[in-house]
Order: structure tokens, then sequence, then C-alpha cells
């Protein structure tokens, strides 16, 4: 009998660390090969991960709600004969790295238990998220959570880097800024900005919402609560601006209605309008690439591929954002294919990490609930977003050479939000014009 160290794998290219959600096994049963032993949430998705042995499983590492990194070891399982051989070298690698590993671990661990016993800070009670090596450097420092929560970051979501927090100690021990409960030094014929940002009142706070009698009190998911800051985020990131055009799409679906029964039967694939908007966004988008970009700082990244996000709605309500990559490099069977395939994992839950990351704009259907139109709030870092509205009869007025005709038409709105900071109005109105004309264009005689 042997041990084998089921560790977290790889999650995602940028992802360095998940929360345990739940265990799938207890302690004492037998796992199969590719059985899922736990699960696990980042902030991009939740996955099972499972074991790559045959065996029992002998002791959980890890408690629900812990945070791992990847690569840590998060359960035991005890199998027949010896553990499975990763391969000569690297084996060998690892288990003349154990014992320096070992000794690195076991000095983090006293370290930690003497930076408890001795009061020092516990940052794990603030709603603000830091780095490990920023906790560090802030205890070592003898930085409050309270003064910690005042420095500006200049990371990703205004996250403390490590630059961050040595620039702030290196002020601060010039007298620049002050440490908790000392004041700071003042420096002749300096100006006091952050005194006069002191005296400036707090930014006011939504009253608390009480429950009241008979009221039912329901906790927000994970996911919620994370879309809901994601969304908060962006409002207070990006300045929005609204544009909408109305297309005519008779053509489309009527070209959809007479190719629909003839596709399923040969592709074994539903032929949706999901496919033919990606299409003409992807097209668009090419036409436009400065819509295809992302701003950062003072620079405007121009992204070599377009990856279109495509909102989907989740049986619980929550939404997620698989990613149709190289949209413009697809023919129309390749784009349906995709669009049904990211659909139906997303909605069991079957996505991988790499497939809700990297996109350069995003669409969402509003109209599969019947909306008409809406305003979509960008997905960050992206600059643009278009809500594809209800496609509906309405009579129109048809233009003719024997003279103007009211008629029924298949009509619908796009809903085009996009970043004012980066995007003028003349090119978020010209991007769904040409969106528009693709559709309204549309070859009634196309071979698919």
């Amino acid at each position: 009998m042997s041990k084998f160290e089921l560790k977290l794998p790889q999650m995602g290219e940028s992802v360095a660390e998940a929360t345990l959600t739940s265990w799938l096994k207890e302690v004492g049963d037998t796992i199969d090969m590719d059985e899922a032993v736990f699960e696990i949430a980042t902030d991009k998705v939740d996955s099972e991960v499972p074991s790559e042995v045959e065996g029992v499983l002998k002791e959980k590492l890890f408690d629900i709600d812990d945070v791992i990194k990847v690569g840590q070891t998060v359960a035991i399982i005890e199998i027949e004969g010896d553990a499975p051989d990763s391969g000569g070298e690297e084996k060998q690698e690892e288990a003349e790295a154990a014992p320096a590993e070992a000794e690195a671990i076991e000095e983090e661990i006293q370290v930690t238990r003497e930076s408890v016993s001795s009061g020092t800070p516990d940052y794990s009670g603030s709603d603000r998220f830091y780095s490990p090596l920023v906790k560090n450097i802030a205890r070592e420092e003898g930085i409050s959570v309270s003064e910690l929560d005042k420095i500006n970051g200049s990371g990703k979501e205004g996250r403390v880097t490590k630059n961050d927090i040595l620039s702030y100690i290196e002020n601060r021990k010039s007298g620049k800024v002050a440490s908790q409960g000392e004041p700071a030094k003042e420096t002749p014929g300096a100006s006091q900005p952050s005194a006069q940002k002191e005296a400036s009142p707090a930014k006011p706070q939504p009253a608390p919402v009480k429950a009241q009698a008979g009221d039912e009190v329901v906790p927000m998911s994970r996911m919620g609560k994370l879309i809901a800051q994601h969304m908060a985020d962006s409002v207070s990131t990006s300045a929005h601006v609204q544009s909408f055009i109305e297309v005519d799409v008779t053509k489309v679906v009527q070209w959809r209605n007479k190719h629909k029964v003839s596709f399923e039967k040969r592709e074994g694939e539903k032929l949706t309008f999901t496919p033919i908007f990606m299409e003409a966004v992807a097209k668009a988008l090419k036409k436009h690439p400065m819509l295809n970009i992302s701003l950062s700082g003072d620079s405007v990244i121009k992204k070599k591929n377009i990856n279109i996000g495509m909102a989907a709605a989740l049986p619980d309500g929550n939404l997620i954002v698989p990613v149709i990559k190289n949209a413009d490099q697809l023919n129309l069977v390749g784009m349906a294919k995709v669009v049904n395939d990211l659909a139906n994992r997303a909605r069991t839950n079957n996505l991988k990490p790499d497939e809700i990351k990297d996109g350069t704009y995003t669409v969402t259907n509003v109209g599969t609930f019947g909306s008409v139109f809406g305003t979509p709030i960008i997905n960050q870092p992206q600059v643009g977003i278009l809500a594809l509205g209800a496609i509906r009869k309405v009579p129109s007025v048809i233009e003719t050479e024997d003279g103007d005709f009211i008629g029924i038409r298949h009509k619908m709105f796009l809903s085009h939000s996009y970043d004012h900071r980066v995007v003028n109005g003349a090119l978020g109105g010209m991007f769904i014009k040409t969106v528009a004309d693709f559709l309204e264009d549309w070859d009634p005689d196309r071979e698919i």
C-alpha cells in the first residue's frame, strides 16, 4: 500500500488559488479513477477536481471555505502498489527538493505561529483582498489592518501591490505619511493634500435595510457576490454610453426557417439566431478594431484576437460568459457548433476555466426573456457590450419602385453600451450600424 497526494491542479493561466466549496467524498470512501473528490471555486468558474488514481480517501488536508494555492496537496489517497510515476527526472527532482520544501514549510508555519502569538495583525477580517506577500510585508512593518486599508492600490481592481506597500513604507519612514497613532511630520513649504482629504466628508453609505416580520432573508451565493462586485466595479470604472438601432431581420428569419430542419439533420446541431448574430459582430469588430481593445492606464491595448463573450443564463439565475475564441475565423457551421457546445456546458456547469477568459467583446441576448432592448453593463476590462433585443413582427413602411406600402416585418433592437473614455459616439454608432447592415443585407440564397 502507498499514498498518493491529490493536489489542486492549474485552473487557468491567471488563476493562482481557489476556495474549497465542498467535499464529495468522506474519509474511508472508495474512489475510482477520474471520480470527483471535491469542488472548488475561483473568481472565474466553479469546478470539480477528479482523482488521478483508484484508492481510498485517507485524509483531508483542508476544510470547506479554505483558500488553496495551485499545487498544494488537498487530500491523501491510499492506493494498492506504488504511487504512479510522473516521470524519471521530474520525480527525482521533486524527491531531492522535498526536504528543502518541507523545511521551508515548517519555517513558514513557525513564523505564522510566532506572529499569531505575538499579537500581530490578522488581515483576514478585511473586506479587501491582499496577497500573502503584501500581508507579510505589512506584518513585518507593524502596519495595522485599518492602515493597510487606506493604501491606494495600483493593481487590478485597486489591489495593493508589492510596490504600493513598499512605497508607502518608504514615505512613512521619511515622514510623508503617518503610521497609525502618530502625527505626520510636516515638511516646510509643502502642501498638505492628505490633511485636506482627511477633512473632506466621508462618502455617504446607504442605510442598512432591515428585514421585517414575514420577510425571507436569502443569502447571496458566492457567484452572485462576485457578479455584483464585478458589475459595481465596472460602473465606477467605465463611462457608460449607449447607442440603439432598429434592424429589419426579415431576410434572416426567412432564411433560417428555410434551412433549420435540413441543418439539424445534416450537422446534428440546432440552427439558432445566435451564431448568425455572432458572425455579424465578429465582422463588425474586424472592421472597427478600436472596439476590440482594453484600456490600461493611459495606454490602449489593441487585441490581436477577436474573442467574443456570450452571456449565458444559469439555472440558479446567475450569468456566466463563455468565450468564443477567434470568432472571426469561424464559418457559420463552426460558429453554430461552438455556440451550442458552450451554451449547453454552461448550463450544466461543465465549462473549463480557459473557456471563460480572454474575451475581448461581449454579446448578451436580452430578447430571450422578451425584452425589446436593454442597457447592459460592460464586462471589464472590455470596452463594449451588445444587447440583442427580442425579434418581433411589426407593421413597417416598405419602400418600392411603385411607392411606399405598409407590411409586416421582423424587427429587433440592438443596444450598444461602450466606454466613452476611449470610444466616442461616432465609433459606437458606426459599429452597430455595421452589424445592422450585415443582417439587413443577408443573402436569402446563401448556402450553408
